[in-house]
């Protein structure tokens, strides 16, 4: 029976909930566009037609995009400390609390996007992130 780095179930968990967002995106996204009778132009500017949507459907979107952002660095070094086996303890409860407080951002921003609120979860989940990098690094000398 393989085993495997613990630290990889909060990986695969922002995963999920990057996709739970897709849906969520689509689900809103579809709809308003028929209701606004839009016609997609493949010639207009990029992002010209979303801009007629309503803002809570573009925040959705907006909240996907920034989930194919900086995650990103979260997978990288998530996989450096599982490759490295230190993917547990403080390590593991860091990435829980990436993903904890990615999925809070992105329903603050689904919902209400209270910018001021936004910004204090990104840093906290920044500090996180900053804790495995500086752990990783660590991990490596």
């Amino acid at each position: 029976m393989p085993t495997h780095s613990p630290i990889l179930l909060p990986v695969v968990a922002l995963v999920a909930w990057s996709l739970i967002m897709w849906i969520w995106m689509y689900a809103t996204r579809l709809p308003a566009i028929r209701r606004a009778h839009l016609e997609l132009d493949p010639t207009a500017p990029q992002g010209e037609l979303m801009k007629q949507l309503p803002a809570p459907v573009r925040w959705k979107a907006d909240n996907y995009n920034h989930l194919m952002e900086q995650p990103t660095l979260f997978y990288a070094i998530a996989l450096v400390l599982a490759l490295t086996g230190e993917g547990q303890g403080m390590n593991l409860t860091l990435a829980w609390v990436y993903v904890a407080s990615r999925v809070l951002h992105s329903l603050v921003q689904a919902l209400g996007n209270k910018i001021e609120v936004r910004f204090l979860i990104f840093v906290f989940s920044s500090l996180a992130l900053f804790g495995l990098t500086f752990r990783a690094a660590t991990a490596l000398m």
